[in-house]
């Protein structure tokens, strides 16, 4: 009984602490990108975490990427796999004109573009900004793009 209570609390602190920790910056304090996520892996529908023995520094930010080839791919044409404001929540830009954190796994690409979403708990209910941009995605990327160059400067 004992053991069973222990695995059951060991597992609530494993759910937590990834739901916790879903919400990422853009670029974290030990300055990776996406949180280690390979941005060339979105692009054939799959979102993976990348290793760090695959890295490259751009623009400051260092990209993990989860393959030699994507790595490649990616010091070829790196504008190319960048998300769109800067790995900011598109949502927020469009619809808030503002700079939310975002889940990596939660995404879309629109005309070749990566755009990234906050999916998270928010005034006590799960609150996925990609399912609102999934809905108006035309409205909100033009809103996103015409908002972006005031918003990037923003805190």
């Amino acid at each position: 009984m004992k053991t069973l209570k222990s695995i059951f609390i060991f597992s609530a602190v494993l759910l937590f602490g990834y739901t916790a920790q879903a919400q990422i910056p853009p670029i974290d304090n030990n300055g990776v990108a996406i949180g280690g996520y390979d941005v060339v892996s979105y692009f054939s529908g799959e979102a993976k975490r990348g290793f760090e023995s695959f890295s490259v520094k751009y623009n400051g930010a260092t990209y993990y990427f989860f393959t030699k080839a994507n790595r490649s791919a990616f010091n070829k044409s790196p504008e190319k796999y960048l998300p769109q404001f800067d790995g900011f929540c598109a949502w927020g830009v469009g619809a808030k004109s503002a700079k939310f954190p975002i889940d990596p796994e939660s995404y879309d690409i629109v005309d070749g573009k990566l755009y990234l979403f906050f999916n998270a708990p928010f005034n006590g209910e799960q609150f996925n900004t990609i399912l609102d941009w999934n809905k108006r995605t035309t409205e909100l990327k033009k809103a996103a793009d015409a908002n972006w160059p005031k918003v990037k400067h923003s805190k």
